[in-house]
């Protein structure tokens, strides 16, 4: 009889987990279930920003580093507050080191590598960041120090958002633009998978197709919209595999 309340409670008991796998700024990975920080959207791992001396800085591979490097060995706890919207099979978590009070969403807020957004009504006002946001913003923390977009702007690929950060000239405008929206989006180191916005993928619900370096069209297709460390992160942000790349694929 002991057994079923041992169940329940394995089945309801936050996550943990000795090592994480982080995956971005904003999402850590722990066995095979991939979590985003709820009230969090730190900068995709291929997302371009301005720097305050005005050069290009890679912030989003620097938002992935700063969470790997706050995570380190430790043990983490992560609360799981349900299905993430935003991210198609990845869930929003409250996630906090052990032995810590403050939530490793809160620290990414503070740090300014990230932008409060809103969070799952299951979270009530433990994942709520204005004010941790503000102060960031005033200190000129992390990504406020110079010129970038909302993650979720540069996904969209809405070029023209608002701008953020003390680093925004208006007379810099147009070029602070080109660099935050380049032509050629720069590749990170790892990130080999090419994506690109389709008008026939939105038909199905997707955002777009990706390729892998195996299709036989990989070197042949556009310049990408983004790029993405692996065929789960390519597909939690909306996109498939490309028809021609599956079809290529499996005759090999």
């Amino acid at each position: 009889m002991r057994i079923l309340p041992l169940l329940f409670l394995l089945l309801t008991s936050p996550a943990l987990a000795a090592e994480a796998i982080v995956k971005d700024g904003d999402t850590i990975q722990i066995g095979n279930v991939a979590y985003n920080l709820a009230g969090v959207d730190a900068p995709e791992v291929d997302q371009p920003c301005v720097d305050e001396h005005a050069d290009n800085w890679a912030c989003g591979v620097e938002a992935r580093d700063r969470l790997i490097k706050l995570v380190g060995k430790r043990e983490i706890r992560c609360e799981d507050l349900g299905e993430d919207k935003a991210d198609k099979g990845r869930r929003a978590a409250l996630c906090t080191i052990a032995g810590e009070t403050m939530s490793l969403n809160q620290a990414v807020i503070q740090s300014g590598f990230g932008v409060n957004v809103e969070v799952p009504a299951k979270a009530g006002t433990k994942a709520r960041f204005q004010a941790d946001e503000a102060a960031a913003r005033d200190k000129r923390q992390g990504l406020w120090r110079g010129c970038f977009v909302s993650p979720a702007n540069f996904r969209s690929k809405s070029a023209d958002s608002a701008l953020l950060g003390s680093s925004c000239a208006p007379d810099k405008e147009k070029a602070l633009r080109a660099a935050l929206f380049p032509e050629d989006l720069p590749k990170p180191d790892g990130c080999n998978i090419r994506a690109k916005q389709v008008r026939r993928a939105k038909l199905t619900g997707n955002v777009g197709v990706y390729l892998i370096p195996q299709c036989q069209n990989y070197a042949t297709q556009p310049k990408p919209d983004r790029w993405f460390c692996s065929e789960d992160d390519a597909r939690a942000a909306g996109y498939r595999k490309a028809i021609n790349c599956q079809a290529s694929s499996s005759r090999k």
